[in-house]
């Protein structure tokens, strides 16, 4: 029975999610960002978050091998 239960509310947010995605609206977005030049800055600020990430873990990772050969 519950099985069945959590089937159905499972197969229905399937069903919901599949449904929500319009891709006319998404496609004049990122048609609206490109002919604005607008997404270049968003590229700018994607990239410099990931390289900020890239670095922080790189710094971490060295820092934790120096702690792990002192101990």
């Amino acid at each position: 029975m519950i099985k069945k239960v959590f089937f159905t509310i499972f197969s229905f947010f399937i069903f919901l999610i599949s449904f929500s995605q319009d891709t006319t609206s998404a496609k004049g977005a990122a048609g609206a960002l490109a002919a604005d030049r607008k997404i270049y800055v968003v590229m700018a600020v994607v990239i410099t978050i990931l390289a900020g990430l890239i670095l922080y873990v790189v710094r971490l990772d060295r820092k934790i091998g120096k702690l792990e050969r002192t101990s």
